[in-house]
């Protein structure tokens, strides 16, 4: 387990620009559910607040930085910014791995390093500002950890499967389809093999460590061989 994360919070909530009131609730959004008592005592319930104040906070962001996009644009940077693998970014940033409670088991699987935990903890981290200080608190922290990110000329609008699907749906064949070809490795670190099918091509595979991350990295294979456009609503 990690060290306890009291002995220096400060260094902590310098980087996430918010020094907090209760920083039991700081203690609580790195709290994983491995290393928790009780389910309530990880950080799942922040997370669940987070995620809300995060679409909340990046959509205002958006109205104000894109006034004249449509409402489908608009909505591809939201999904864009508010995604797991950008929250795990923004986590990394903040340095938060070395303070995330983890039991043994999630610690020994590399749990630190995670987009799934690294993101939802910046999604709780989010949530405990939000009950420590209030909305307008809980904005300022959204706008200085993703304006950066919103303003990057090279983001990906959507996630991979997202766009294989719409350019899909665009040539009118049937979605995508996802097959699991193998799982290997220990209940505590799994490794996921997935081939992707679309309907008059070749399958492609991925792996990951996570069924939804080797979906992922066979959309983003197949995505790279077709050569299709991640940043315009799948159009080759």
């Amino acid at each position: 387990m990690a060290r306890d994360a009291s002995d220096d919070l400060s260094s902590l909530e310098a980087r996430i620009g918010h020094r907090f009131q209760d920083r039991s609730l700081l203690r609580r959004a790195l709290t994983h559910v491995s290393a928790a008592s009780a389910r309530t005592d990880s950080y799942e319930r922040l997370e669940f607040l987070g995620d809300r104040v995060l679409g909340l906070g990046v959509a205002h962001m958006l109205i104000g930085a894109f006034g004249q996009e449509s409402e489908g644009l608009l909505s591809r940077r939201l999904a864009a910014l508010v995604r797991k693998e950008t929250c795990a970014e923004v986590a990394r940033h903040w340095e938060v791995g070395p303070f995330i409670r983890l039991g043994e088991g999630e610690a020994q699987s590399g749990g630190r390093d995670k987009d799934a935990i690294l993101g939802d903890i910046c999604e709780a981290i989010i949530g405990a500002v939000f009950l420590d200080a209030g909305p307008e608190a809980a904005e300022r922290l959204v706008r200085a950890a993703f304006g950066n990110r919103m303003a990057s000329p090279g983001r990906d609008l959507q996630d991979a499967k997202t766009t294989l699907q719409e350019w899909a749906q665009g040539r009118r064949l049937p979605a995508p389809t996802y097959r699991l070809s193998s799982r290997e490795g220990p209940d505590h670190a799994p490794f996921f093999d997935v081939a992707v099918e679309v309907e008059g091509f070749p399958a492609v595979q991925g792996t990951g460590a996570s069924k939804r991350a080797a979906e992922q990295a066979a959309a983003q294979a197949f995505i790279a061989r077709e050569g299709i456009n991640r940043n315009k609503g799948g159009a080759a």
